[in-house]
């Protein structure tokens, strides 16, 4: 895999609006934000709608499921369409209800079911990644369970949040794990606190595949251009381009407002913003 700039899965933001605008400037694959697969599988309308691809913007769609006749269930049903670049497997979301349910970081240390969920993906001839935190607490990160779930787990990729589930935003990410988990032998992409060319040469020093941003590229969708050293428009240009976009995709109104309110703004503002 050739090394890939990557749009994070965020909820409430990652829609088809702001995916076109990231595309447009620089990033090769765009997620949707997690979806619940028990939902697609009962067939909920408005879960659906939030994986219509409404033009050829390469998008993969992150989903939470551990149950494997509701995946299959779904599959049953889904119908692809060209932009579409496979399924990620959410193993970072920290929220207690999905972790209650045996679901995001909960899935970092079930290895044996993540293996057969991402080999019902492959038979179906889709594309699997997986995404996922260190661990759910420091102790599973001490202990490494995230390098088990890596060796013994048959995805195309892994992206990697170097932060375990009970680590607070505001806390750096650990980029020091990064070279053992290259060392698996397995694909890697880089995902917290990534902002910087500087960083993006170190991690390609290291020998990673690709980098996934998240409330980087909220602040400025143009940081992908900016990372491969293209030039970058004003960040006016950029809110009259997502406007017109939310517009033409009719954007939810919570999708518009998180986007603009963000756009532009320090950082910090985006501290809260879900990525898992």
């Amino acid at each position: 895999m050739k090394f890939s700039y990557m749009l994070a899965p965020l909820e409430d933001f990652s829609d088809n609006a702001l995916r076109t605008l990231c595309y447009r400037h620089g990033a090769d694959l765009t997620f949707t934000e997690m979806i619940r697969v028990e939902a697609l599988a009962k067939k909920v309308e408005s879960v659906w709608e939030r994986i219509e691809f409404k033009d050829d913007t390469p998008t993969a769609i992150q989903i939470s499921v551990n149950k494997e006749y509701v995946l299959k269930k779904f599959l049953s049903m889904f119908k692809p369409k060209d932009s579409f670049k496979g399924f990620n497997f959410n193993f970072g979301c920290p929220d207690p209800q999905i972790v209650k349910l045996g679901q995001g970081c909960a899935m970092i240390k079930r290895v044996a079911k993540a293996e057969k969920l991402i080999k019902i993906i492959k038979k179906n001839g889709y594309n699997a990644s997986i995404k996922l935190r260190l661990g759910m607490n420091l102790f599973e990160r001490e202990k490494k369970i995230y390098l088990n779930l890596i060796k013994n787990v048959n995805a195309d990729f892994f992206v990697v949040h170097s932060r375990y589930g009970t680590q607070k935003y505001n806390e750096p990410a650990d980029f020091s794990v990064y070279s053992e988990c290259v060392d698996t032998g397995k694909v890697i992409v880089a995902n917290g606190d990534i902002e910087t060319k500087e960083q993006v040469k170190n991690l390609k020093t290291i020998g990673l595949n690709g980098v996934m941003l998240a409330r980087s590229a909220i602040v400025n969708p143009a940081i992908f251009d900016y990372l491969k050293d293209k030039d970058i428009p004003d960040i006016s240009i950029i809110r009259k381009e997502y406007e017109e976009l939310a517009l033409k995709y009719n954007s939810p109104f919570r999708y518009r407002n998180n986007v603009i309110k963000h756009l532009g703004k320090p950082r910090k503002a985006s501290q809260n913003v879900e990525t898992g």
